[in-house]
């Protein structure tokens, strides 16, 4: 191969680097409290919001503060979802039900500028037997702060302003468009379910980057002839 030509093949190569490096650079999450339900087996992302979920007696459930882009990179409660440890001295009782809560508002990396995020914390509720895990919350938890779209968006108090912001992909402050609101999660957002891969937009740049080192190097050749 020519100098030209190898030339413009290592310009195709930077050239679709700088593309997929923008692609990543501009990926963004949002920082929000998420719900999830507690098992034997771990933590699970809820599949509905806390004002729709009506737990059992003995459940837990837990809620992180934390920034993500959806469900699949969400962080889960820090802290084991154990009804007996947490509910131990909190007896049965006619009528009601227990549900153990975590509560946990993540790390100084996901809070809000000039914001330091309380300790961890776990509570037992006794509630009435129909109570959703909302109500659940805000026996153990308030205040809570709720917007006009009744997303969840603070938990005693924390934080103190803001709701579902989207934020960098480095979790400091972004450009203030809100989350959309799901049924999935306390302020969730779902995404789209694409895995988080390169975007139309990102695909159709490297195509045509291609097409015009393609053409360098065609160019060059017959220049070399």
């Amino acid at each position: 191969m020519s100098r030209t030509a190898r030339a413009a093949a290592l310009l195709v190569v930077g050239a679709v680097l700088a593309v997929l490096g923008t692609g990543t650079a501009q990926a963004a999450g949002y920082r929000y409290w998420s719900f999830w339900e507690g098992s034997a087996n771990g933590w699970s992302y809820a599949t509905q919001g806390p004002s729709l979920v009506r737990p059992d007696d003995g459940s837990v459930q837990g809620f992180r503060f934390s920034v993500s882009a959806d469900s699949q990179d969400a962080s889960k409660p820090r802290r084991a979802a154990d009804f007996a440890k947490i509910c131990a001295d909190t007896p049965a009782k006619d009528g009601s039900k227990r549900v153990a809560l975590v509560i946990d508002p993540g790390t100084a990396a996901d809070a809000p500028d000039g914001e330091t995020p309380p300790a961890l914390r776990t509570a037992c509720a006794r509630v009435p037997e129909d109570a959703s895990s909302a109500e659940a919350l805000a026996a153990v938890a308030k205040p809570l702060r709720y917007d006009t779209s009744a997303m969840l968006c603070a938990i005693s108090g924390y934080p103190a302003t803001g709701c579902g912001e989207q934020v960098s992909g480095h979790g400091d402050g972004g450009s203030g468009s809100k989350a959309p609101a799901s049924t999935s999660a306390a302020a969730s957002v779902d995404g789209d379910g694409d895995g988080g891969g390169p975007s139309a937009g990102v695909l159709v740049g490297i195509g045509a980057v291609l097409l015009l080192g393609i053409a360098a190097v065609a160019q060059a050749r017959r220049r070399r002839g």
